[in-house]
């Protein structure tokens, strides 16, 4: 092969490698971390800066492009170890999403201190040895999309990608998490409830912001068991430091409710403090109390309340109930002899009956769970039935 075709094709193999780069970084930050990377901003800022998904996504892909450039200036990798060039600013684009899904408490690299300067001293080996052997063993292929040293090329950048993904966060309720608290500082309670709506993974954090964007659309007794329910109703709201927000002012919350707590209480606490101050509590703190004596379970509590806070009396009212408060009082008519609250409702009686025919059809545990979750996963039968290993 001619000088000018081996120049040209090591002008293509650069031109690829940066393609390929650029649009790795640039998705990567902008559609995978921006969130996550928007938390860590916040929270090592102080809340004082914010970070843009978009700028950030731009800025940091031109910063690491700039690095290896000036990586390649050094070592002069051409052929087929151009790749090894992108190895610095793949480390840091790893680094800068390694970060700790407990961000709110704590934000550490550990030992990475230690491994990025052996893994940097072993790179920077290799490098030199490749430096030296480069021009050994000149590609005679005419095609450069089809030579050996341009899949060389590509295969080492497609493990420097799944490096990347293997050392940042990639823990998809923490991504979750942070979408939702993006979607609640935009005030679009909707997206927030759209956030891992199709994944069965949750926890007490994701679960406390997604019952506030229901409480603030009026639809928690509605939507509240069509997502996993984690733990009890004492991680509900961020009252007891046992739930917390990381990027949205928790201030915002307690501004919905009426009164910030004068100290850490129970959820429970907080919403009788509320009733007391304001004597009649307010429909979305009714449907907290409701939802919590739901969620734990108590449903004579719940019947109890009920009575309390609606004309179980009119039976047009009853049945305008949100969905899950009359699932439950379906349930609790079948499980008691001798209900507080009589309920009747044609429809919902249907349902049940159906529910209890599914069962019935199958007597293994593990087969008939799969079966009411496919049909019955969003109502508040399943959860009180089909007790979660997490709770």
């Amino acid at each position: 092969m001619g000088r000018s075709n081996i120049k040209r094709n090591n002008s293509t193999i650069k031109w690829m490698c940066a393609i390929v780069f650029l649009v790795f970084s640039f998705l990567w930050l902008y559609r995978f971390q921006a969130d996550v990377l928007a938390a860590a901003q916040h929270v090592l800022s102080a809340g004082r800066t914010s970070y843009h998904p978009l700028v950030g996504a731009v800025l940091i892909t031109v910063l690491l492009q700039l690095l290896q450039m000036l990586i390649y200036t050094i070592f002069r990798l051409t052929n087929r170890g151009h790749a090894l060039t992108y190895f610095p600013s793949m480390l840091v684009l790893a680094l800068i999403s390694a970060i700790n899904t407990d961000i709110a408490q704590s934000f550490a690299w550990g030992l990475w201190w230690i491994l990025v300067p052996i893994v940097l001293l072993g790179w920077a080996g290799v490098c030199l040895v490749v430096r030296y052997i480069q021009n050994v063993e000149p590609d005679h292929n005419t095609s450069v999309f089809f030579s050996r040293p341009m899949w060389i090329n590509m295969l080492v950048l497609f493990l420097m990608m799944i490096g990347v993904a293997a050392v940042g966060n990639t823990n998809a309720v923490f991504h979750y998490r942070m979408r939702a608290e993006t979607c609640l500082l935009k005030g679009d309670y909707e997206g927030a409830l759209d956030a891992g709506w199709e994944s069965l993974e949750s926890d007490s954090h994701l679960q406390m912001i997604r019952m506030f964007a229901m409480a603030q659309r009026n639809e928690l007794g509605e939507r509240l068991f069509h997502y996993p329910v984690v733990g009890s109703s004492n991680v509900m709201l961020p009252t007891n430091d046992e739930t917390r927000f990381v990027r949205y002012p928790v201030d915002s919350l307690y501004h919905a409710f009426g009164a910030r707590p004068a100290h850490e209480m129970s959820p429970d606490a907080y919403l009788k403090a509320l009733a007391r101050k304001d004597s009649v509590l307010s429909q979305k703190g009714r449907d907290y109390v409701l939802c919590g004596l739901l969620i734990d379970r108590r449903l004579d509590d719940f019947v109890e309340r009920l009575q309390l806070y609606y004309d179980t009396d009119d039976s047009l009212a009853i049945n305008r109930l949100p969905k899950h408060y009359r699932e439950a009082l379906t349930l609790y008519n079948h499980l008691r002899r001798h209900p507080a609250l009589i309920y009747r409702n044609p429809v919902m009686e249907e349902d049940y009956r159906n529910l209890q025919e599914l069962e019935r059809k199958y007597p293994d545990a593990t087969e008939r769970r799969g079966k009411v979750e496919d049909w019955y996963g969003n109502t508040y039968w399943y959860y009180y039935n089909y007790p979660s290993s997490k709770e």
